[in-house]
């Protein structure tokens, strides 16, 4: 076993790991997320911490080691903390409505876009303009995410659609008379 690169995750107090071959599972305050990770990786508690030991220093094995420390990483700070993305609607008549668990947003097309939340996640709409995306699983939340804002990305002319906030989109200079 290389211990190069070695560096151990946290296990906070309140925090349930159970590590098998191949599948890693956290239990939480916020819930309980599962894991397959490489049985070619070695994942151990011990004082307190995670550490993933990998088989040799081979380029595959490192990005390996890598992945499967942040997958345990991020979802120890999902059962504790949780995840959110925060999405900002630009254009006039640009809304979002909740109903029920989903959305429904008017985006200037001629009919509403319909978003179910998936099992994990939940929407928050502070304004009619923010979306707050939340979950435990960083994944899913960054996949629903895209999701909602693939139905209006912003367009580089007026700026008009949905992003990340703090998101810059690059603006062009429309025609010229």
């Amino acid at each position: 076993m290389s211990r190069i690169g070695r560096k151990p995750v946290e296990l906070p107090s309140g925090v349930e790991i159970d590590i098998k071959p191949g599948l890693v599972t956290v239990k939480g305050p916020k819930g309980e997320l599962r894991q397959e990770i490489s049985t070619e990786m070695t994942v151990k508690t011990e004082d307190g911490s995670i550490t993933v030991d990998r088989p040799t220093n081979r380029p595959n094995h490192r990005a390996l080691h890598g992945l499967t420390r942040s997958l345990i990483a991020n979802m120890i700070v999902g059962v504790t903390d949780g995840y959110e993305k925060v999405l900002e609607i630009q254009g006039v008549g640009y809304r979002a409505a909740a109903k029920g668990k989903g959305l429904e947003l008017a985006l200037g097309y001629s009919h509403p876009v319909s978003i179910e939340a998936p099992e994990g996640i939940e929407f928050e709409l502070p304004q009619p303009t923010e979306i707050i995306v939340r979950g435990i699983d960083k994944q899913k939340v960054g996949q629903v995410a895209a999701n909602i804002r693939e139905s209006r990305p912003p367009e580089p002319y007026k700026g008009k659609g949905i992003r990340y906030r703090g998101e810059h989109v690059a603006r062009k200079v429309g025609k010229r008379v």
